[in-house]
Formats: C-alpha cells, structure tokens, sequence
C-alpha cells in the first residue's frame, strides 16, 4: 500500500488514529510503503511491477489505485455557467443559468453545515440532491440544507462521518475503546465543523444536529455529547 502521508489517512485523521491504522494494517498483512508515490507501472505477462518514486520496486497481481476525481465542468464552462471548484449552484441546485441544475460530485454548493460553498464528492449527497434537483425542475422550488454523510469500512473498523475531516483542525476525541470505538469531533473557532463516528452507529442525526449548533464549544463540552 503506497500513499504519500506519513500514516494512513493522515489528512483526515488525528495523528494518534492515523498511526494506530498504519499498525492496524500492518498486523492485518498489508505491506506499507509511507511518504512515497507510484512512479511508475509496467505489466509483463499476468503480473505488475510497481516503481516508487523513491526508488522501490514490488511485484503484484493486481493493482488498485485510489486517485480521487477531478470534476468534467468543461461543457458547463463552455456553456457560459459560473464555474469555480465545480459548477456553483444556488440553495435550489440552479445553476447561473435559469433552468440549468447541477448535482453531485460536480456541483459546488452551500453547505449548510459548514456554513460555505463546497463539493461533496460522496454517494449520500449525489442521491439527495439528485432527487431534489429533479423535484425542483418540476417546479417544486425547494432548499438544499441536506448535511451530506460519508462512510467506509476498514477490515473489522467502519466509520460515518459528516462535515469536514480535516486534520488541521482541532480535534476532540472521545473514545469509549481507544481506536476501536469513539467519536472525533472537529471544531473551528469553537463550532464543530465536522464529526466522525468510529464504530459508533445510528448516530449520523445527532452529529448533523450537533453541526447546525452555534457553539461556541469547548473540549469537555464534547465528551460524551454523543454516544
């Protein structure tokens, strides 16, 4: 597993998570490779050689590559329609241009639990704010104020979180089982921007209500707050 971070999902997670996981997969069987990127890829026969940018070669059968997205907003540029990180669209998913809509992973939006515009690039946000661009081209003039849910699953580990996992922030943990089970809650100037529920189910409400909250909050507010 090669990434360029130091631990795995270092930009997410606090350090302390980000390097139990790095251990968490090594005792599971997973070779790691940190702080290295994929430099090359050369396929002979069934099996693939894998060169690092830092000068290592691996031999493998199948390769997996994680590389995230860049949004198509050509045509819509090209089309006239305001394009910044994506294609902007107002609270009602129309576009700079009167019945033009956009949803999904191309559309920058008002995130109403971040309070800024932002991309989503996750199932949960494609499917609502699918649905409720077709219902508002259909005349039904509703507000997106959706706070959009992203999940994974890690061996025996699983996660749902909302908002913004950004390990530049300041970060509460609250752990009912170090690693194992506990909440992680992101605050900036005080308001909680983002939380991940670790192992902790059928919680994703209460943290979306938890985001809408003024604040300000302080650490030991959080403790316990959900559970």
């Amino acid at each position: 597993m090669v990434f360029p971070e130091g631990a795995i999902g270092a930009n997410v997670f606090p350090k302390d998570l980000a390097d139990f996981l790095n251990d968490y997969y090594h005792d599971k069987g997973v070779e790691l490779v940190p702080s290295d990127l994929v430099a090359g890829l050369e396929k002979k026969d069934k099996a693939f050689t894998i060169r690092t940018k830092n000068g290592q070669a691996f031999e493998t059968d199948a390769v997996v590559a994680g590389l995230g997205i860049r949004p198509n907003v050509e045509w819509a540029r090209a089309a006239g329609l305001k394009i910044e990180n994506g294609i902007v669209v107002d609270d009602h998913l129309q576009t700079s241009a009167n019945d033009v809509y956009a949803a999904g992973d191309v559309a920058m939006f008002h995130h109403s639990g971040l309070g800024r515009y932002t991309r989503v690039e996750h199932e949960d946000n494609a499917v609502w704010m699918g649905k409720l661009a077709g219902r508002n081209m259909a005349g039904a003039g509703e507000t997106y104020t959706h706070i959009p849910m992203f999940y994974s699953d890690l061996f025996e580990l699983g996660y749902e979180a909302v908002g913004e996992l950004n390990s530049k922030l300041e970060t509460v943990s609250d752990w009912q089982e170090p690693f194992k089970k506990g909440v992680v809650y992101y605050l900036e100037n005080g308001r909680v921007r983002g939380v991940l529920l670790w192992n902790v189910w059928e919680k994703v409400d209460a943290a979306r209500a938890l985001m809408m909250e003024p604040g300000p909050f302080k650490n030991k507010d959080l403790i316990a707050k959900i559970k």
